[in-house]
């Protein structure tokens, strides 16, 4: 039996890591190396470092802080924010990361994404999607940190992905982020249910009930957290216990 993993997501900002509602009204919350660090010795089973305006702002991710991370940590870190080019996921890999992340820049150039697989392998490369629910009730493809539209159906853009061999889908709603009350199950029930590669939900984890609850309903490999261990609502051993005392398979160190 696969054991389900708690992924800590830290998402940078300059020098800092931020943390907002929605993706906005970001909030300093402390340094990327020691909250690294903390979460790796508290029993992350993996880290995800999101330059959350690199895209944005155009520009790529900080290597030396990147670097400064992954000497902190002895799991597999996941990197994402600005990556354009061959060269942009070198630079990371050869920093310390051992997958990369990619939304925006492959929403507008769909196939870096097979180029990437085929220089790198699957192994690699994770499908970064930001989602918000429109109108007519179904998702949308959103860029640059949650703020731009793409006019890309979600389970649409994930299908195009996938078959470009991306080995990973982190699915992140907008509409839940940050705001503590559970995942967004639809949302990750559209995805998983045409995904062949592992999923990881984000955006929304509360109580270590909801993280239970989504982990226990969905067909998922991970949960990527934020908020709750930012604010110090509990801490990655004491949501792992839960988990196992819950009868979810995770990996207790």
């Amino acid at each position: 039996m696969k054991k389900l993993r708690i992924i800590p997501r830290l998402d940078i900002k300059g020098p800092n890591v931020v943390k907002g509602v929605h993706m906005e009204g970001l909030r300093v919350m402390g340094d990327p190396v020691e909250m690294a660090k903390k979460y790796y010795e508290t029993g992350a089973d993996e880290m995800l470092y999101m330059d959350i305006v690199a895209s944005l702002y155009g520009r790529g991710i900080d290597i030396d802080l990147v670097k400064a991370v992954a000497k902190e940590v002895y799991v597999p870190l996941t990197v994402g924010g600005g990556i354009q080019s061959a060269r942009d996921i070198r630079s990371a890999l050869h920093a310390g990361a051992d997958k990369v992340a990619i939304n925006s820049y492959a929403v507008r150039n769909p196939g870096m994404l097979e180029e990437a697989v085929q220089t790198f392998g699957s192994q690699c490369i994770v499908l970064s999607i930001e989602a918000k629910q429109n109108k007519e009730g179904r998702w949308e493809v959103y860029t640059d940190g949650g703020r731009e539209h793409s006019g890309r159906d979600v389970v649409q853009w994930a299908e195009e992905a996938l078959s470009c061999g991306i080995g990973e889908i982190l699915i992140t709603s907008v509409d839940f982020d940050g705001t503590r009350r559970g995942f967004d199950a639809k949302l990750i029930e559209a995805v998983t249910a045409i995904a062949s590669v592992p999923v990881i939900a984000c955006g929304g984890a509360g109580t270590k009930e909801t993280v239970h609850e989504i982990l226990e309903t969905q067909d998922l490999d991970a949960a990527a957290i934020a908020t709750p261990l930012h604010y110090n609502d509990y801490t990655i051993q004491d949501l792992k216990q839960y988990l196992h005392d819950n009868n979810l398979p995770v990996r207790i160190r």
